[in-house]
């Protein structure tokens, strides 16, 4: 996915990098966890790598340092231990046509929708589109007011009741076992099953999407997928509600708003059970907005990582342990290595995105993965994620071009987060490589996650690291710009 020319290498500024744009296009189609914002991953695979050089991104998460290289005429090889975020980067370096995807959902509308809005009837034959619950007990049923936006909002008659017991005690039949182990950061159990966080109506209604899709060309099931694993969080029984908007201007409301699924398995005691079919639709359609508006791109191939590394395909986009994958690449052949590795316990991504997996099919290797987890179950603890890091360090310096750089996108509270950096001791660097330099890294979209959960970051750091001695003058550009390590808050 290469552009033969971008807006962003014309016209991309170091003051960018300090106020980012929010996510917009297709980098706002999946609510990926931890996704970095474009403009200082393009600034920095501009400036730190030539054409046709070879970008390396071996904690890929969302795809967009691969999405960002291909635009900019590099290659790169990505790389990431979460099935959920190679499927998702796959299609969005190589995305689908506006009109196959308009195409598969009229297919699924025709094939499914009736059969779903009928398990969300109401007395008056008009179909719900929310419902709020308060634990057990459903309180009110919202539909719309035919055509107009405005909502008519009821409180449950018996038929209401009657339609959301059919279907409570729904078991799913095509959607796997989930592996949920008990940890207490994202309020998840080893007990949890898929009844433990959905209504057995959601279930029902979210396979017979599964149906569906499976129906459909191979071809075209890949982006209906993924629209399914972007829209399940608000599917769930994990939405929460939303009061007193307008205390900013003193116009405090009482009305009630529907909230998101943000990061963790909560089931707040008042919360909506929102249609499975809007939910879907919703993300398709945004899809589809996202690809009328993408930029024109050329012809890009993905292959094997020896396949880029000859320069035979454009991408090689990999699901694997980073460490092990790296061994594939030559050693001083990579001019960037840019990447956002796990940050201690912040986000424990293959546990996070297990619902993504079930959707998909996939069985992440959870063993595998390069974190610190408050599961005990999981053994993932400080040490063991130190010594992973440094390992990963050792290796990927010896990737490195002699004037090739290493980019980190990383922040933590704790220092014990912090310790796999020793590898890079002022007397001799056991990576190979020197610390130049960092600048903050600004999120580029609110979050309710950041903005609200105690302890929360609000940046990153953009740590840079290079077997050369000079600093790119690019570097010195940026605003905030230091030569000192920084250190952690706590």
């Amino acid at each position: 996915m290469k552009l033969a020319q971008t807006e962003f290498e014309c016209l991309m500024s170091p003051e960018a990098l300090a106020v980012p744009e929010g996510y917009k296009g297709l980098y706002a189609f999946h609510k990926y966890w931890g996704k970095k914002p474009a403009e200082p991953v393009a600034y920095l695979i501009s400036h730190l790598c030539p054409k046709d050089g070879l970008v390396v991104d071996p904690f890929l998460g969302s795809g967009v340092s691969a999405i960002e290289a291909l635009r900019l005429g590099r290659r790169v090889v990505g790389i990431d231990l979460n099935p959920a975020a190679v499927r998702l980067t796959r299609m969005l370096v190589k995305p689908p046509s506006k009109k196959s995807v308009e195409k598969s959902l009229s297919y699924i509308n025709g094939a499914v929708r009736e059969a779903i809005d009928a398990t969300y009837r109401t007395s008056s034959g008009k179909t719900a589109t929310h419902y709020i619950w308060q634990g057990e007990k459903m309180k009110n049923v919202w539909r719309t007011n035919g055509s107009a936006r405005t909502r008519i909002e009821d409180f449950p008659d018996d038929h209401d009741l009657k339609m959301a017991a059919e279907l409570a005690d729904y078991r799913p039949r095509q959607l796997r076992t989930p592996r949920f182990f008990t940890n207490s950061r994202i309020n998840s159990k080893a007990s949890f099953d898929l009844r433990s966080l959905f209504t057995g109506r959601a279930l029902h209604n979210i396979e017979l999407l599964l149906k569906a899709i499976g129906e459909l060309p191979q071809s075209s099931r890949e982006p209906m997928l993924l629209s399914l694993t972007a829209a399940i969080g608000q599917m769930s029984s994990m939405v929460f509600t939303i009061t007193g908007r307008g205390k900013m201007n003193t116009t405090k409301s009482n009305k009630i708003e529907v909230g998101s699924w943000v990061i963790g398995f909560w089931k707040p005691d008042v919360h909506f059970e929102v249609n499975v079919w809007n939910c879907f639709e919703r993300r398709v359609k945004k899809l589809i907005k996202a690809l009328a508006g993408s930029p024109e791109v050329v012809d890009s191939t993905l292959g094997s990582i020896s396949d880029v590394c000859a320069s035979v395909a454009d991408g090689a986009i990999v699901n694997g342990n980073c460490v092990a994958e790296l061994q594939s690449i030559p050693d001083d052949s990579a001019d960037l290595i840019i990447t956002d590795p796990p940050h201690g316990d912040r986000i424990p991504y293959l546990e996070l995105s297990e619902l993504w997996n079930i959707v998909l099919d996939e069985q992440p290797v959870f063993e595998s993965e390069i974190v610190v987890s408050n599961a005990k179950e999981r053994a993932k603890t400080p040490k063991e994620y130190n010594e992973s890091m440094r390992q990963f360090l050792r290796v990927a310096g010896r990737k490195l071009k002699k004037a090739g750089h290493l980019v980190l996108f990383f922040n933590a509270r704790t220092g014990s987060s912090w310790q796999f950096f020793d590898v890079f001791s002022k007397t001799a660097s056991a990576a190979g490589i020197g610390f130049q330099g960092c600048f903050p890294l600004i999120y580029s979209a609110g979050s309710v996650v950041q903005d609200n959960r105690a302890g929360a970051l609000q940046s990153d750091f953009g740590l840079v690291f290079s077997r050369s001695a000079y600093v790119n003058q690019r570097l010195l550009d940026i605003p905030n710009w230091s030569s000192i390590m920084p250190q952690p808050s706590l």
